[in-house]
């Protein structure tokens, strides 16, 4: 892989850094500075001349800043003459803004992907988009890793009994149905009113069998954790014997920490797409790492294999 490289912006140094070590790869020398009004500068270090060169930067809060330095990088390499770009983004942020609502809103989850395209990426390796129309935001291949193999394959690990896979609201039925198809559990969905966004107004009902079940509830982004502790409490008022929760993106924004602290929640699993801090890293948080499928998935894009050939057996690593 003498052609191969890669580089890490300063969203998630750590994933990129057990990337390059399972790929047995140095990282990419590059400098990035700030001027004093703040403007993101980037000079690579090394030549990047007819290389493939894979850039890990998830849109981590603070989501603009590591998102205008993702789109610099990539300008930089595409000046320098790499053969090919890749940006891999394991948390693509504004997916939530992927549709028009009310009249007059934009869809900034496709001028996202305009303007990384035009900014030199090639092709897109990122996981668990919000929603599934984002793949065809974007002009360039675009490569899409399900997070439920490395979830499901911890809770199969951890032998729960009498699982039901729960959705806290209705838009997330498809990716319960999913994971439940993982761990051949049935699914149960909690409907939900949101008045304005992270901001739920009521649990009206749960819709499904959760009575003496063990409650997985499944969710793609925890950011205030506002639905999912709401879920929790109303699934415990319905009986179940327990609730644990998963995600792929831990965004965990402003008093989400307490309030999971507070909740009946008796495990949250998540992936570290975007840096979970040790301030953030209570009792019930377990992360599981994303590095190993991410590095295989580069490899195979390098070498112009199959990626969803890698699914067949994944592995869950927790810390």
């Amino acid at each position: 892989m003498s052609r191969l490289k890669i580089f890490s912006g300063s969203a998630n140094p750590q994933l990129a850094e057990e990337i390059a070590e399972h790929l047995d790869l140095p990282l990419g020398e590059m400098d990035t500075y700030r001027f004093a009004d703040g403007e993101v500068s980037v000079r690579l270090t090394e030549s990047v001349r007819g290389q493939d060169v894979f850039v890990v930067q998830p849109t981590a809060p603070p989501v603009n800043e590591h998102l205008i330095e993702l789109l610099v990088i990539l300008d930089a390499l595409r000046r320098a003459s790499a053969a090919r770009i890749t940006a891999v983004i394991p948390y693509f942020g504004y997916a939530r803004q992927d549709r028009k609502t009310r009249p007059r809103e934009p869809i900034t989850s496709k001028l996202v992907a305009n303007l990384l395209t035009a900014a030199g990426a090639a092709r897109i390796l990122t996981m668990d988009l919000h929603a599934g129309q984002i793949w065809g935001f974007f002009d360039i291949p675009l490569d899409h890793l399900p997070s439920r193999l490395l979830l499901g394959a911890y809770f199969r690990n951890k032998g729960l009994r009498n699982v039901v896979v729960v959705s806290p609201d209705i838009g997330g039925t498809g990716r319960a149905r999913e994971f439940a198809a993982e761990l051949g559990a049935p699914i149960a969905i909690i409907d939900k009113r949101r008045d304005r966004p992270n901001q739920v107004k009521e649990i009206t009902h749960v819709i499904g069998k959760v009575y003496r079940r063990t409650a997985i509830l499944v969710d793609d982004i925890v950011d205030t954790a506002g639905t999912l502790t709401m879920a929790a409490s109303a699934l415990m008022a319905r009986g179940v014997d327990g609730v644990y929760a998963c995600c792929a993106h831990p965004l965990l924004s402003g008093s989400a920490i307490d309030r999971l602290a507070a909740s009946p929640i008796q495990e949250l699993v998540v992936t570290n797409t975007v840096p979970v801090s040790e301030a953030k890293r209570i009792d019930k948080l377990r992360v599981v790492s994303i590095a190993p499928v991410m590095a295989e998935a580069i490899r195979r894009i390098h070498e112009d294999r199959s990626v969803s050939a890698l699914f067949s057996q994944p592995q869950a690593t927790p810390s």
